[in-house]
């Protein structure tokens, strides 16, 4: 079962930067609480406050949160409504669904001067006679109940009827506080009961267990006793038989009549409780019986693996005589689960414990492979550069390469040998003198000529002067 601790509040306070002192709203439903605690402690400045679907069976330490607006906490195994008075800004409460039976209690709200809407359907009181005249009359701060709104009229009857219906509703309290006295009797029987028939089961258990022993055979100590008897409990027996009456125990359980109470309400969460924890266990230890997949075989042949079944890409670079793989990793998965191990013939990554291996085309080297994640897509991208000579299968394939290596090396030496050298005539080309960049003398400025007029001959006999064409240039 769940308890209040600094951790979950922590984890629900993420809109809050996790920080808790200065915390407004909080929600903490559907966690299993059985009670409430270091609420008024550590969240002062709490508004609102949502407890809903849990266990809580009391409502308690809760008085020092003085702004505390709207407290729901509907679903739970309340029976009184108490330790409110504290909270002197509350505004709204929501008692939906819980195991409210003395009615009268309601009357200790009346300190809380601004409550505006209080919710107490699903509760045994809801079904009281005069249920809700005497919360219309016993608080005169509410505006809705229930999610009615109390009108002008309905308030003034209920206070004119109040004593008559205070004398009802507590003849109707005492006949239900007698009703829940057998229930809870009850409810320790079936507790008790359940309890002797699991220590029988045991008993048998451990009865069997030495009945298949020698008789002759030395006691065991305590330790041997607990090992066998736990070992016995865990392996011993046909499981499909086993699994069998662990479901007809479950569909006796849900299909068994029972009333609605804490207890029941208790026993059915300690039932799926432990439904759980059985099939964790049943999963733990399917994963221990499950083989080691096979990556490389007897005879040291490696084989093509793709446990975590993610999409890849071989790709052989010749230009850059390397092979690149491209492994689509999961984008936002952490780097710390990805192991990546480079052999001369194979590449092994390994992803959140699942191996994926690959045979290669051609041998690399290993002490020069790379491998990188994409700040964009998450991919893995591991370099793996080829060696100088490549290794084949068979002995014709090594000779065949050989002879072209030894053909590529004397062809190199020979280029190397017949060196061709540039010639430059340097009168075709011209060099600014650097040394007389800079002149040691005084810069005289220079002079801009007038460019010669440009006289057009008179022999043209179609020549024509016109003043206002300008000259050609």
């Amino acid at each position: 079962m769940g308890r209040i601790t600094e951790d979950l509040i922590r984890r629900n306070a993420e809109h809050n930067d996790c920080v808790i002192f200065s915390l407004e709203e909080l929600s903490l439903h559907q966690q299993e609480i059985e009670r409430l605690e270091h609420i008024d402690r550590w969240c002062r400045d709490l508004k609102i406050l949502f407890l809903q679907n849990n266990l809580i069976g009391k409502i308690e330490n809760v008085s020092k949160l003085k702004k505390l607006e709207y407290l729901n906490l509907a679903l739970n195994n309340i029976e009184k409504i108490e330790n409110l008075e504290g909270c002197e800004g509350l505004a709204k409460l929501d008692l939906t669904v819980n195991f409210i039976g003395e009615l009268s209690s309601v009357k200790s709200l009346q300190h809380n001067t601004h409550l505006r809407e209080l919710f107490l359907m699903g509760n045994p009181c809801a079904d009281f006679e005069g249920y809700r005249p005497f919360v219309v009359a016993a608080l005169q701060q509410l505006k809705w109940l229930d999610g009615k709104e109390i009108e002008r009229s309905e308030r003034i009857q209920a206070l004119q009827n109040f004593p008559e219906i205070e004398r009802q509703i507590r003849e109707q309290e005492r006949a239900y506080c007698r009703r829940r006295a057998k229930d809870k009797e009850e409810a320790q029987r079936r507790l008790q009961e359940g309890r002797e028939s699991k220590a029988e089961d045991r008993r048998r258990a451990w009865d069997s267990c030495w009945d298949a022993d020698d008789s002759g055979a030395p006691l065991p100590t305590s330790a041997e006793s607990k090992d066998r008897l736990q070992a016995l409990e865990t392996q011993g027996g046909d499981p499909n038989k086993k699994k069998l009456s662990d479901s007809e125990d479950d569909l006796e359980f849900w299909n068994k009549p029972c009333p609605f109470t804490p207890e029941s309400r208790l026993e059915t969460l300690r039932h799926m409780e432990k439904q759980r924890k059985d099939q964790d266990k049943l999963s733990e230890k399917k994963k221990k019986g499950k083989a080691p997949r096979t990556l490389i075989t007897e005879d040291g042949r490696a084989l093509n693996v793709n446990e975590p079944k993610l999409d890849f890409s071989l790709k052989d670079d010749e230009k850059r005589n390397q092979i690149i793989l491209d492994l689509a990793v999961y984008r936002y998965m952490d780097t710390s689960l990805i192991d990546v191990d480079v052999q001369p013939t194979y590449v092994r990554a390994t992803v959140k414990g699942k191996p994926f291996q690959l045979v290669l085309p051609a041998e690399v080297r290993p002490d020069s492979s790379s491998a990188k994640r994409s700040q964009t897509t998450g991919h893995l991208v591991v370099y793996m550069p080829k060696v100088g000579d490549v290794i084949a299968g068979g002995q014709r394939a090594c000779k065949s390469a050989k002879r072209a290596s030894d053909s590529g090396r004397e062809q190199k030496q020979e280029r190397s040998k017949q060196t061709e050298k540039l010639e430059v005539d340097p009168s075709k080309h011209s060099f600014p003198d650097v040394a007389n960049i800079v002149q040691g003398g005084k810069h005289r400025p220079r002079r801009v000529q007038p460019e010669p007029e440009v006289i057009p001959s008179e022999e043209d006999p179609d020549f024509e002067d016109n003043p206002a064409v300008p000259p050609l240039i």
